[in-house]
């Protein structure tokens, strides 16, 4: 591989989790190292590679994984944790490589270095499934996130929009109270685990918002309202309280993005 683009194509086809997460980092590395070129030759697929397990359902047909408090919903929490940052690896090297010839060098920095966040999150999880005498794939699970990349495929601010905006945004939201309910059941590790995880998207949040702001400014949209109409086009599900200001706040994604949507 010699170009960005092949180096995200080659992550996204890549259905073994573990080999997945091997290539994400490769590919950061060989980024960072400037071993890669900024080119963007080849297309991304449609459909990243995807294990045979967890086999993937319907969002309405995944059972009740409850909150975390028992031994066995602590599990579910965990593996729905898992898949989603096992998606979320596709999501950013998807990004990367999809439209990073739309944006200046510092977009693709930015979602190679999500991507790698992503793969260590997920390896981080997937040790801790283990460790608890479970693993990846033990569990059914859905994917409704990668539905959200097909749906913004065709557009930047769109896939920016929907994806750190909103999906990670949420990510904000419902970390901490999560963190705390493991650490009232005795389960520190996980609560660590946890935190690592919801301190990255902060910075994950933050460079989608800023990289919107930044297209915005360039094609003179008013960024807040813009964002409001691509989230009721693209997005399928409801921006809904209880929001962490704060931290929506430190990653720049302020109430007069989201307010409006939650009173509507």
């Amino acid at each position: 591989m010699t170009s960005i683009a092949e180096a995200c194509r080659a992550v996204l086809e890549t259905a073994d989790p573990r080999t997945k997460v091997k290539r994400a980092r490769a590919a950061a590395r060989a980024w960072r190292r400037g071993e890669l070129a900024f080119a963007f030759d080849v297309a991304m697929p449609d459909r990243p590679g995807r294990p045979e397990r967890p086999e993937l359902l319907p969002p309405n047909r995944m059972p009740k994984r409850g909150k975390g408090g028992s031994e066995r919903g602590r599990l579910a929490l965990l593996h729905a944790l898992a898949h989603i940052e096992f998606v979320a690896i596709d999501l950013a090297f998807d990004a990367a490589g999809r439209f990073g010839a739309e944006f200046p060098r510092g977009f693709t920095d930015d979602w190679i270095g999500v991507g790698a966040d992503e793969a260590m999150h997920f390896a981080v999880l997937e040790r801790r499934l283990r460790h608890l005498g479970s693993h990846y794939g033990a569990l059914p699970a859905h994917d409704g996130l990668w539905d959200s990349a097909i749906e913004t495929a065709h557009d930047a601010l769109a896939r920016l929009a929907v994806v750190p905006m909103v999906l990670e945004a949420r990510g904000l939201d419902v970390t901490p109270a999560t963190v705390e309910r493991a650490r009232a059941g005795g389960d520190e590790a996980t609560a660590r685990i946890l935190h690592r995880i919801y301190t990255d998207e902060i910075r994950h949040v933050s460079a989608g918002t800023r990289w919107f702001q930044h297209r915005c400014k360039i094609e003179r949209i008013i960024p807040a309202p813009h964002w409001q109409a691509l989230v009721r086009r693209h997005f399928r599900g409801a921006v809904k309280p209880p929001f962490n200001d704060s931290a929506r706040a430190c990653a720049g994604l302020t109430r007069d993005y989201y307010e409006p949507l939650a009173e509507s």
